[in-house]
């Protein structure tokens, strides 16, 4: 996956921002390339879990999905590395669209620390089986023009 840098750090923002309770978010994904980023509300603000806000899920899927790209859904861990959980992988229901998760945080036992170099992984994961997907953050990103978009959107970005 392709990750503009802005995307990157967007979702680096929003993690930090709620600190240190989980983020969700949804990204369009076109051809493997990262083209929007959108913020959706945690229903359930809370360090250990998140769940996306059902409306809003619904909305920015549907604005995804119209746009002609692949949702791919992220979260945050401000409490452990960038991997899934088992709780993340048990909640798994879209088998073929990347997960991703961010962590701003280092971690050195129990202390951590905003980090330079916070942590982007992304996976797919079905029927509990996870395969981590190589992301590459790319400085320069492509501008396509894009039809369909809507206003209503809470849309932080799109190419």
């Amino acid at each position: 996956m392709e990750i503009p840098s802005k995307y990157r750090k967007a979702m680096l923002e929003h993690a930090a921002e709620d600190h240190p309770n989980e983020v969700c978010g949804m990204l369009g994904v076109l051809d493997g390339k990262v083209m929007a980023h959108y913020r959706i509300s945690n229903a359930h603000p809370s360090p250990y879990r998140y769940e996306m806000d059902a409306k809003e899920h619904f909305m920015t899927l549907r604005e995804v999905e119209d746009a002609g790209w692949e949702p791919a859904f992220y979260h945050s861990h401000s409490h452990s590395p960038a991997a899934p959980s088992d709780t993340d992988i048990r909640l798994a229901t879209y088998p073929t669209n990347f997960y991703l998760i961010v962590s701003p945080c280092e971690f050195d036992g129990n202390s951590q620390k905003i980090s330079d170099n916070a942590q982007v992984r992304s996976f797919l994961i079905d029927d509990g089986q996870v395969t981590e997907e190589p992301v590459v953050i790319t400085a320069h990103p492509l501008v396509r023009y894009i039809k369909g978009f809507f206003i209503r959107s809470k849309r932080v970005g799109v190419l």
